[in-house]
């Protein structure tokens, strides 16, 4: 089969498979706060770490969410891990709220402080990443129209890992239980991992 994306046969791929494709996708759970000290909590799967050196962190909003209205007013933010344990409260987070509503609260998370940004993380989640902004970039198609989209940079300045799931020196991922979106309303988690060392030459 092979199709264009606005041109598919929706008698034979009714939905778009373009997000089963691109799949698992790393769920950014992205805490920020108003000017204000509005707090928002937002699951976002178009989400990925880019650059190890330093650390730096990306999620897509469709549309100019208050998670990316609050950071563009504050310049931080807070990526923490959605698991397994914590899914449905994730969902929770992902009910489309007036503006203002604590999410986390509705969800009946707990706020931790962090230690450099002023959003708060969610205490329940084994890691949190707090960011500071590099740049919120409106997106456009190949022949430039625009398209509500909007993509935020950010660099990690601070870490948050629960110890236990530290093991020899190393972060045990798969007993963190990650969970990752897929495409309709399907999720995966991780929990088996394999090695592959990556060849010299």
């Amino acid at each position: 089969m092979f199709y264009e994306p606005e041109k598919r046969d929706r008698a034979l791929l009714p939905y778009d498979p373009f997000k089963a494709i691109v799949a698992p996708r790393p769920i950014g759970w992205i805490t920020s706060m108003s000017a204000k000290g509005e707090i928002n909590l937002a699951p976002y799967s178009f989400f990925n770490g880019i650059n190890s050196r330093p650390n730096l962190v990306m999620f897509g909003s469709e549309g100019f969410k208050d998670s990316v209205a609050f950071i563009a007013e504050t310049r931080e933010f807070v990526c923490n891990l959605a698991t397994w344990d914590l899914r449905d409260k994730m969902n929770e987070t992902a009910a489309p709220l007036p503006r203002g509503v604590n999410e986390m609260e509705r969800a009946g998370l707990t706020t931790a402080p962090s230690r450099i940004v002023k959003p708060p993380r969610v205490a329940e989640s084994p890691c949190a990443l707090e960011c500071k902004l590099i740049n919120i970039v409106p997106m456009q198609t190949y022949d430039g129209k625009p398209v509500d989209c909007h993509v935020a940079f950010g660099q990690v300045v601070g870490v948050h890992i629960d110890d236990r799931f530290i093991v020899d020196g190393l972060v045990d991922t798969a007993a963190m239980r990650p969970i990752a979106r897929c495409g309709y309303h399907q999720y995966a988690v991780v929990d088996r991992l394999f090695e592959l060392v990556r060849p010299e030459t």
